[in-house]
């Protein structure tokens, strides 16, 4: 398991280290044509130890780059192109260097010219070797004559005019899924890019199932609980909004997760028009939280003290807006944080009811230090693991209406104290693993 964690550690550090070959190598063909001039003639010295640096970087970007392929998710032509090319960037660049050596031109001497074209090459040869990378990170179709010449599709008109998955679902799907499931690189084995694609689904099983959320993967990752391994998107990009969410949801559940449906002609869509609308640019976010019931609070504030933010920020508090009408805030305090919770809480309660979402885990949190809890009564997502909690921490809970999911792995919560959680209506899911002071 150590040595699949360092492999993989390892070959997320290709797309850092790829840029060095690219700067180094494209600067030793500058120097190279560039040193005809009398003017810059002095340059030709710099062209050696340039392409022996873009040499170095070049292989070691190629033994990151295989490692990262190890993963499973890219699509195996575009990846065979790109590694074929980059391994093909560092021998001639290789070749170069010691063509360029004197102990290696005195026995074998090329002409100047026919060396300049070698080095002509090789800078179109990176090119397309970084083409074919920049294919399978953001998919093959990201710098292509289809977005040169425009054609993305047209906005429609109206909110009624739109076309409820091509207009809204499918883009918003590509924008928050799209970098990991595209045609170049398919996690999972998914791809967002079509119906037909979310249909057939990915390793597990159909993305998306008409008129069935629990039988769609991707509407269960998107409402897991943000700390679950499986949520989506992951790796810490930005997640579906609420109301995004409640968007997918009515389109799989309402909707059948159809295509080629103008919202003039699905019934009972009133709901979701101003999402709709939101999301295509012809409402406000107000409309949305006035128009979606219970899937927007209504007691959440529409505006927050930025310097209140800011000073949290300031003292370590990690803060996202997750929705800005109203405003919903996601805070998280880093494990073994070095300034003490009680530094902030004079910003924790003045921002209270503007917190959705809030990460204390692993901080030495006792029940006295968390006094500030039942003020946030708009709380949906706690994680208060790996904290000397105990059972009088459920007291200061239980007042907290919308709050959803609350994890107290590895806190001294007993089962006494897990049985008075059972009261809130709220609450769906508790987690507990090893509590109880054991």
């Amino acid at each position: 398991m150590i040595l699949l964690d360092i492999t993989t550690f390892m070959g997320r550090l290709h797309p850092m280290v790829v840029h060095l070959p690219i700067g180094f190598l494209l600067l030793a063909v500058v120097f190279e044509l560039m040193s005809y001039s009398k003017k810059f003639s002095y340059l030709k010295t710099a062209v050696s130890i340039t392409l022996l640096f873009g040499f170095i970087t070049a292989t070691a970007a190629c033994l990151l780059g295989y490692l990262l392929s190890l993963s499973g998710d890219y699509e195996y032509v575009q990846l065979n192109r790109h590694k074929l090319t980059g391994i093909a960037v560092a021998i001639l660049s290789g070749l170069l260097f010691l063509m360029t050596t004197k102990k290696i031109s005195s026995r074998l001497p090329i002409p100047e010219k026919i060396l300049s074209v070698v080095f002509v090459g090789l800078f179109f040869l990176m090119t397309y070797t970084g083409h074919q990378g920049g294919n399978l990170t953001h998919g093959s179709d990201y710098l292509s004559m289809n977005v040169l010449q425009g054609g993305e599709r047209k906005k429609p008109a109206s909110v009624e005019e739109a076309l409820l998955f091509e207009d809204v679902v499918q883009p918003l799907l590509i924008k928050r899924c799209g970098q990991c499931h595209a045609s170049g690189k398919l996690k999972g084995q998914l791809s967002v890019q079509s119906l037909a694609a979310l249909l057939k689904g990915g390793k597990s099983r159909a993305a998306v199932v008409g008129g069935n959320l629990q039988g769609s993967e991707l509407y269960q990752r998107i409402t897991m609980d943000p700390s679950n391994e499986k949520f989506m998107p992951a790796d810490g990009k930005t997640p579906f909004t609420k109301q995004e969410v409640a968007l997918i949801k009515w389109w799989i559940e309402k909707g059948n997760a159809t295509a080629g449906v103008k919202m003039a002609s699905l019934k009972n869509a009133d709901a979701i028009k101003p999402n709709v609308a939101a999301l295509l640019g012809m409402g406000d976010a107000g409309e949305v939280a006035e128009s979606n019931g219970p899937e927007v609070n209504p007691d959440i504030p529409k505006m927050v003290d930025q310097s209140q933010l800011d000073s949290l920020r300031s003292k370590g508090m990690q803060v996202r807006i997750m929705s800005h009408n109203p405003v919903m805030l996601d805070v998280t305090l880093p494990a073994g944080a070095t300034q003490p919770l009680s530094n902030m809480k004079s910003n924790l309660r003045a921002v209270a009811k503007n917190i959705v979402w809030l990460n204390l885990s692993h901080n030495n949190c006792t029940d006295a230090s968390l006094d500030f809890l039942p003020l946030m009564t708009n709380l949906e997502k706690l994680r208060l693991e790996k904290n000397p909690l105990t059972d009088g921490i459920v007291n200061q809970l239980s007042g907290l209406q919308h709050l959803e999911a609350l994890n107290l792995n590895e806190t001294g919560v007993t089962a006494a104290g897990l049985e008075k959680l059972k009261s809130m209506g709220s609450l769906k899911r508790v987690y507990s693993w090893n509590g109880g002071g054991k």
